[in-house]
């Protein structure tokens, strides 16, 4: 039988586990507001990106919910259901990773064809907004990655659907922590930050034009072209 060494754990990690624990013992309620990211930053002595990696950890499991505008709190923890540490949670074999795309894939096709007939003008400020960081994030692998993100959440946004949002939003998430490094070093690097902005222009005029047909094969084409690049390295 081989052994693989036992990785130290990362920062945010750490972060989620003594959150997880703060949960589980009854010191953070449901319904409690945690405290906001740069105080958590000053308590547990840590950089603000690392507090954000942990909670996005967290609402990926179900234990947090971010209130647009209000912060985020923690929601009704059932013991039988979250109980595996956030760094088990996302050991995900090869196979779950390629099912996760394949959710991804029916779930966003379907998000944006419904963002180019029920977005609003908030909506398209809001994309375009975030077309505008992936402009000064060009060459910025982190920034670039947290902007793409963003962007597909203004589009699940602009479908007006709350239970879509919340799904979508697990999905992503899971996906992000799950495959960050493989997807930052791939996607970010020798010029594939400019194609990732010309693609996600091409899908915001489609949602823009209410060509919902024009979005779903854009979103297709973005979506597969992501996964083919990735797959050669995570499956």
């Amino acid at each position: 039988m081989e052994y693989k060494p036992i990785k130290p754990k990362k920062i945010y990690e750490e972060v989620a586990d003594a959150l997880l624990q703060m949960i589980k013992t009854g010191q953070l309620k449901p319904g409690d507001k945690i405290d906001s990211v740069a105080q958590l930053a000053e308590n547990f002595d840590v950089s603000q990106s690392v507090i954000r990696e942990a909670l996005s950890g967290l609402r990926a499991m179900g234990l947090l919910n971010m209130r647009q505008g209000e912060g985020t709190y923690v929601t009704k923890y059932d013991a039988s259901r979250f109980y595996l540490p956030v760094t088990t949670a996302f050991l995900m074999k090869k196979e779950d990773v390629k099912e996760l795309f394949e959710v991804r894939r029916i779930l966003e096709v379907g998000a944006v064809a419904s963002a180019a007939v029920n977005h609003d003008t908030n909506d398209v400020m809001a994309m375009e907004k975030v077309l505008q960081e992936m402009v000064d994030a060009v060459g910025d692998g982190e920034l670039g990655e947290r902007a793409d993100f963003n962007f597909h959440r203004a589009i699940v946004n602009a479908t007006h659907n709350e239970m879509l949002v919340n799904l979508l939003s697990s999905v992503s998430e899971i996906m992000v922590e799950t495959i960050r490094e493989t997807r930052r070093l791939l996607l970010y690097s020798e010029g594939r930050d400019e194609q990732l902005l010309a693609e996600h222009r091409s899908i915001y005029q489609a949602i823009k034009a209410g060509d919902s047909e024009l979005a779903q094969k854009y979103m297709l084409d973005h979506l597969v072209g992501v996964e083919e690049l990735l797959s050669k390295y995570i499956y």
